[in-house]
């Protein structure tokens, strides 16, 4: 049985790694405010604010066979290797493919160049500030996990369930999708992610690893969407330019079309995953998520607010505005 510490854990990824570890009869202890809810069944979790002087004296005393850090926010990351460095035998740190510099090379593996870390207040900056420092102190005990878009049920950004939702939501009315050829989606599903980062963590794994699954087109996962929805949706499709005429935007957040890539990323949702796979990574049917996210979906909402996408009703403004040209 390892003792592993998991900075964070009680929000949705965090959790989902703390639930592995603890099925696999290891004592897990969680450190985090709590202000996303309490750590899985069978975790302790100490309720601490990092940012808060002593918020290590808990735990900084002990032996710990794993620390799993989940932050990007360096003065976090820096202030648990400090308390917790000295007394860790195996260190994985959650980054991101985010921190490389280019996204038009698919293919590109962990050696592709990262970017200049010089304002942390930007996300990838931060990434690469907290492996860089981690990798100081931690050395050759360290895993660096850098995934790509992270999916599944409990999805809170709202990008990879807005294809699902909304080919329920419209059944038979039409949907609006990316019209650039050559698109790719590439992801994970977050209880395979979880399960490989438990599973490292415990067998000592190191290095750098972009834990990704296979690219696959995006018109193959669009199909795959509509067909778990049980939708005949007509899809109408736009070119970049038409969409930024009609104030769409890409990738994510209000007023967009989620996983629409424009041009210059196209090695973005194309990275290599052969390390991960290596590391004995792997990746579920992504039919099987897809179902999952759409039962959550339901749970939550079909036509609720969004953190990302386009409402129904600004989606069907877009595609009749593209039918008066």
């Amino acid at each position: 049985m390892a003792r592993v510490l998991v900075l964070g854990g009680t929000a949705w990824l965090g959790r989902l790694i703390a639930a592995s570890l603890v099925a696999r009869g290891d004592d897990v202890t969680c450190l985090a405010r709590g202000a996303s809810g309490d750590a899985s069944a069978g975790a302790a979790l100490i309720t601490r604010d990092r940012r808060e002087p002593g918020a290590y004296d808990v735990v900084g005393g002990s032996h710990w066979d794993a620390v799993i850090e989940l932050a990007s926010e360096p003065s976090l990351v820096t202030g648990a290797l400090e308390a917790l460095a000295p007394a860790a035998e195996h260190w994985t740190l959650v980054s991101s493919v985010s921190v490389y510099a280019a996204n038009d090379e698919p293919g590109a593996d962990e050696t592709a160049a990262l970017v200049e870390p010089t304002d942390l207040t930007d996300y990838a900056h931060a990434k690469v500030a907290a492996e860089q420092a981690t990798a100081d102190r931690v050395g050759d005990r360290l895993l660096i996990a850098r995934p790509g878009l992270i999916v599944g049920p409990g999805d809170g950004s709202d990008r990879f369930g807005y294809w699902a939702g909304r080919f329920a939501l419209a059944g038979a009315e039409p949907v609006l999708v990316p019209g650039r050829a050559r698109q790719t989606a590439q992801v994970i599903d977050a209880r395979d992610l979880a399960d490989w980062i438990a599973d490292a963590a415990r067998s000592r794994v190191t290095g750098v690893v972009n834990a990704v699954g296979d690219p696959l087109p995006l018109e193959e996962m669009l199909a795959l969407a509509a067909d778990v929805a049980g939708a005949t949706a007509p899809l109408v499709s736009a070119d970049d330019e038409a969409l930024v005429a009609h104030g769409v935007a890409p990738w994510a957040g209000p007023r967009s079309l989620p996983l629409w890539l424009p041009a210059g990323y196209e090695g973005f949702a194309r990275r290599s995953g052969e390390r991960y796979r290596a590391a004995g990574g792997r990746t579920r049917p992504l039919r099987s998520t897809l179902v999952d996210v759409l039962a959550d979906e339901r749970a939550r909402g079909l036509d609720r607010p969004r953190r990302a996408g386009l409402t129904r009703a600004e989606e069907l403004e877009v595609i009749a505005a593209l039918a008066d040209g």
